[in-house]
């Protein structure tokens, strides 16, 4: 549709949106069973359309501004009109359910594709005022959402609106019932997990967090399955998604249980002493950080028998060979508290570091006098042969 044709019955349809969307704001009594019909064929009319492809062909999202909605001043108010609907006092469930059913919601998700994030942000409200309005359509809504990352994961890699759907999730979570059903925790492990693998998680990480942090709270059994899902899915050579891993990492950690820690801590602090020794100076900052977090620190120093091993010939060989020196001196300080946690250990771990050193040493002297005389050797044959 162009944008500046027919401006005089664009302005006429503007004006009678806006009034209403006064009416239905201000009066009481209006929404009588008849207009519910219709109210949906203007809403489905006016919203549901086939979405353009984006104007940019290789658009990246993390880079460029997203292509905004021509026909946003009308669509705005469609969405103001369909959310005092749905909000209103008079809005009965009982009659709404006829008209806002499955084929309305699959169509409404189709929509969240939207470059515009104005739009997203309307359809966010909207999905999630019909989801705690009409209890039938729930598990639809969930499915709908489940398929719709699991496409985006494994096939496309291209959908607008991860982040906003997160968002729905994150309030849907919170309020699931305890104990946790099956389905829930199987979309935990099958598809929020598996959405950490995706180039532009930056778009959405923080939402993604956020549910995987309410699963958490909600049943701490599943850190470990969590955890070792996150390792599995460590990026390896994206140093700005490492950062992002670590901060949720730190975010699990704030809310672990003692006794779930000890289930992970060996796998988990392996992956941190590669991050600590990570030439890229900001993985190994936000790794080192965790030691200025009183909770981790009070579970390292419950289980500092077990960490400090592993953690131990990284932070000493990164003490004497770093080039960065912010990173030296937060290194010195993380190698100061296992001093003051556990000083027999570490002069233990200390001693026997310089002792495999020495024997390192040792056998690459070895190596270096075999090496030699194989050269000589090798002269010795062809001057005999000349």
């Amino acid at each position: 549709m162009d944008p500046v044709a027919d401006l005089k019955g664009k302005e006429i349809k503007r004006a009678t949106l806006n009034e209403l969307v006064d009416y239905i704001t201000a009066g009481r009594g209006v929404l009588t069973e008849p207009v519910y019909p219709e109210i949906i064929r203007m809403i489905s009319a006016n919203l549901f359309r086939t979405l353009p492809p984006s104007e940019n062909p290789d658009f990246d999202p993390e880079e460029d501004d997203p292509t905004l909605e021509a026909s946003w001043p009308h669509l705005q108010l469609v969405y103001e009109f369909f959310l005092r609907f749905l909000e209103s006092s008079d809005f009965q469930p009982t009659i709404g359910k006829k008209v806002i059913d499955q084929k309305f919601v699959l169509q409404l998700l189709d929509l969240f594709d939207s470059e515009d994030p104005r739009e997203r942000d309307f359809l966010k409200t909207v999905l999630h005022r019909i989801y705690g309005k009409f209890l039938g359509l729930r598990a639809f809504i969930r499915k709908q959402i489940n398929n719709i990352f699991l496409r985006f994961v494994y096939e496309t890699e291209h959908f607008n609106g991860v982040g906003e759907l997160l968002e729905i999730l994150g309030s849907i979570i919170n309020g699931f019932a305890l104990p946790l059903k099956s389905e829930h925790k199987q979309f935990l492990v099958k598809v929020l997990l598996p959405l950490h693998k995706v180039k532009c998680l930056s778009l959405y990480h923080a939402q993604l967090a956020y549910c995987v942090v309410q699963f958490l709270e909600k049943d701490a059994t599943l850190t470990e399955p969590v955890v070792k899902g996150l390792l599995k899915f460590w990026p390896k050579t994206c140093s700005q998604k490492e950062v992002m891993f670590l901060g949720e990492i730190e975010e699990i950690l704030d809310v672990i249980e003692p006794s779930q820690f000890a289930k992970i801590q060996e796998p988990l602090f392996r992956q941190i002493s590669r991050c600590v020794s990570s030439p890229h100076f900001q993985v190994a900052e936000r790794a080192l950080y965790f030691w200025n977090n009183e909770y981790i620190m009070s579970l390292i120093e419950e289980n500092n028998h077990v960490i400090m091993p592993i953690m131990f010939p990284a932070l000493y060989r990164i003490s004497k060979e770093h080039w960065n020196q912010t990173i030296v001196a937060l290194v010195y300080n993380v190698l100061k508290t296992f001093m003051e946690m556990n000083s027999k250990l570490f002069d233990e771990l200390t001693a026997s570091y310089k002792a495999e050193r020495q024997k390192e040493k040792k056998r690459e002297k070895e190596r270096d006098e075999l090496w030699k005389r194989l050269s000589e050797l090798e002269v010795n044959n062809k001057v005999k042969k000349k």
